[in-house]
Formats: C-alpha cells, structure tokens, sequence
C-alpha cells in the first residue's frame, strides 16, 4: 500500500509577536502515528474496475455508459415477469398538446386498475414506459427522435401522481365505468352477477364508504332497502373541473377571466344535475328488474290483504261487541248513579256531621279562652289582649285539620283555669312550629 505524505504549513506570525513577553507552554505535542488511507466511492470502484479489466482499458465516459446499460438492463430484466398491457398505435401519435383528452391510464398501461391503483404501481408503470420509450434509447436504437409520446407519460405520470389532480381526472375517467346489462343479458347471464359490478364502479364517487352491496336473490329485504335508500339517497363527490375550458393567466383580460370562470360553474352544475338524473334513472332500471323487489311488494300485497279481512272481520265483531257492551254500559250505568246517588246522600250526612263537628270544637277552642280569662292570670284582660288571644286561636285552627281540631278540643274540654287552658294552648304552638305550619312569633299573645 502506497504511503501518502501530506505536508501542511504552519501560519506565519504576527509582526508584532514578541517570544520572550508573549509565548507561554501549555502543553508538549504528541508523538506522529501512521494510518493507512483507503481509496473508496464509486469513482475508486470505475478506476479498479477499469485495472482489473486489463484488456478493456476503458476511459470513465466509457465505463459510465457500459455501466447504465447495464442498469438499464437488470430494470428491464426485473420488470419482465409483470404483465404489460400492449400499446395501441393510434394512442403512440398522440399529441401531447391535447393532454386532457389522453387516458392517463390507458398512457402506463394501468388501464385494468385505474383508480385502484396505488402509488407505487403508477411509479413502476412511470419506469417501464420511460425505459421503453425514452427519445435516447430511441435515437440509439436509430429510431425516429420523436417525443411526442414520450412527454404523454410524464404528464400523465404528473397528473396520476398529484392526488387533487387525480382525483379530478378519476371524476370523468369514463374508462372507469362499467355498462348496465340489457333486460336480455340481466336474464341469461345472471342479474346480481352483471349488476353489481356497475354499482361497485359507481360507487366510488361516494362520500360514505363503504358502499352497501346489491347481493343476490338470498339477501334479507333489510339489506335491499338498504341497498335502495342509500342509492337513492347518494352522496357524490364527483365534480367535473377537469374539464373545464383553460381560463386566461394574463392580468390584462380580467373580464375574459371572470366570464369564462362563470362559464365553468355553470357547466359544473350542468354535469352534475345531469350525472345525478343519470345515476337515478340506473337505479330505477335496476329496481325495475329486481325479482326481489317484486317478491317484496308481492308478500306486502299478501299481508295488506289479510290485515284487510282481518280489519272487517275485527270490525265486525267490534260492532258487534260494542252493540252488547252498550246495553251492559247502560245497565251498569244505571247501577251506578243510583250507587252515587246513595253514596252522595251519604257523603252529604258525613259532610254535614264533620262540618258541625267543626264548629262545636271550634266553639269549645274559643269558649276555653273565654272561660280561662283570655289567658290572663288575674283581674281583667285588656281589649288588646281578648283581640290577640282570638286572633291567635283563629290562626291555629286555620293551620289544623279537623282531626287535630278535634284533639286539641278534647284537650281544652273541662279546663278553665288560665294557667291550664295556656299550658294546652302552648303545646299546640310549638307542635305546628316544629311541623313547619307557623313561625314562632306568628302567634304573639299566647307565646307572651
């Protein structure tokens, strides 16, 4: 291994250095070490490759192109076991110009999977058609330069690879669509068979995913309306902007700007009115021919005839039953006012019993602080006093049922001395007090 010696100046000295004032050791330097340098990187290896190979004595230009050749080859190599779709010459002289009018797919030879594709597959598509269709390969294979379709693929590589620019192209693909069958093929080839693929298709416009399956002659009526509702009910993203007419970049025509703008709406609302009755009338043609539909509407007809003649049988015997519960309401009916009749007498006696008895113990509570001197313990009560003692026995004989009106009377029945006759009355007070009936203080003279 060649010794390689790297001498590296040491820089020169301020003119104003001075050794004997300035220069201090702050340390010894360490001893040299030897290492070995190794060449490495892919000049090193196209310099040994060239070496080894003594016969070739290739230059590095040579070795470069020998090199991607090979690259080129081992790509093309890789790529061989994937299916490619063949090239229709008509699409091969495309212009590139008309851009918007190209299948982006159908351009990499994605036609099969088109808006399933993944990002990856459209990558790998994008190479296999450079490889093939490069303008230097072609010039080196002494084909024409032309590079026409060789700038479709890199526009439709730019557009598929841009996910709002694809999603608008994936809006109108109509390579994407799949044709509903005729009523003839629907009944020879199977109507569930060639009608779910048209709304699997169809469905990916929608904004609500998963989309409900069509199923087949052995799905439950549940997952038919479903599968209807949510048709007829459909929530599309599609839009239609993708082809919408280029609108002037240039500041100077601004209402050309602005009118072909508005042209563009309105041709958006157009579609999508008309891309709506489209998708319902599919659905109506489908419905049409759904034998389920008719077994449904079949077994409701059923059932609707027998609610029917159960309707008018149970009518009947309503009628019926009503005539007889008539005649049974008008006979109870008559036991029964004459029941009330007696009954209301009765309450009448009980009322007019309570009702006296209220006012006899109502009597005997303001005849027991009469009788007790209105509460004064001796000499005569004062006019305040008799009004405060009265108004005091109204108000609890207000807060009291006649229940309590009546204990309360047998409390005081056959007292008379004022000291007894309060004591009963004090008790009472401080009974409807903690029963939250009065406040203390509501009844001021006889708490005195």
């Amino acid at each position: 291994m060649a010794m390689v010696h790297v001498s590296i100046p040491l820089p020169v000295l301020p003119g104003d250095w001075s050794c004997e004032k300035d220069f201090k050791v702050i340390g010894t330097l360490s001893s040299a070490t030897q290492r070995n340098i190794e060449p490495v990187g892919p000049h090193f290896l196209a310099h040994a490759r060239r070496r080894l190979q003594k016969r070739h004595h290739r230059t590095f230009s040579e070795d470069e192109r020998i090199q991607a050749q090979e690259n080129v080859k081992k790509v093309e190599d890789d790529d061989a076991g994937e299916i490619s779709e063949p090239e229709d010459p008509l699409m091969l002289q495309r212009d590139p110009k008309d851009w918007k009018g190209q299948d982006h797919y159908a351009v990499l030879g994605l036609s099969t999977d088109r808006y399933r594709a993944t990002e990856d597959q459209i990558k790998r598509a994008h190479r296999k058609k450079v490889l093939r269709h490069h303008p230097d390969k072609k010039a080196a294979a002494g084909n024409t330069e032309d590079d026409s379709f060789f700038k479709c693929i890199q526009k439709a590589t730019e557009v598929l690879l841009d996910p709002i620019r694809r999603r608008q192209f994936d809006s109108v693909d109509e390579g994407a669509n799949i044709e509903p069958p005729t009523k003839k093929q629907a009944q020879k080839n199977g109507f569930y068979k060639l009608w779910n693929p048209v709304f699997e298709s169809e469905g990916r416009f929608s904004k609500e995913q998963p989309v409900p399956r069509l199923g087949d002659e052995k799905s439950a009526k549940e997952d038919v309306e479903r599968f209807y509702n949510f048709w007829y009910n459909f929530d599309s993203w599609r839009t239609f902007e993708y082809q919408d007419e280029d609108v002037p970049d240039d500041n100077e025509n601004r209402d050309q700007k602005r009118h072909v703008e508005r042209k563009n709406n309105n041709a958006r609302k157009k579609k999508k009115t008309e891309d709506t009755a489209r998708l319902r009338s599919l659905v109506d043609e489908c419905m049409a021919g759904d034998e389920r539909i008719k077994k449904f509407r079949k077994e409701a007809r059923a059932d609707k005839d027998k609610k029917r003649l159960n309707k008018e049988a149970a009518e009947k015997k309503s009628k019926e039953d009503a005539e007889k519960a008539k005649v049974e309401a008008e006979r109870l009916k008559k036991e029964k006012d004459e029941a009330e009749k007696a009954e209301k007498a009765e309450g009448k006696k009980f009322k007019d019993a309570a009702k006296n008895a209220a006012k006899k113990n109502k009597r005997v509570l303001r005849t027991s602080v009469k009788d007790a001197n209105y509460l004064q313990a001796s000499g005569d009560p004062s006019p305040a006093q008799i009004d405060g003692v009265l108004n005091d026995v109204d108000l609890i004989m207000a807060k009291i049922d006649n229940e309590e009106l009546a204990a309360l009377a047998a409390k005081l029945n056959g007292k008379t001395a004022a000291a007894e006759v309060k004591t009963v009355w004090m008790e009472e007070v401080k009974r409807l007090e903690s029963a939250g009936k009065t406040r203390e203080g509501d009844t001021k003279t006889i708490s005195a």
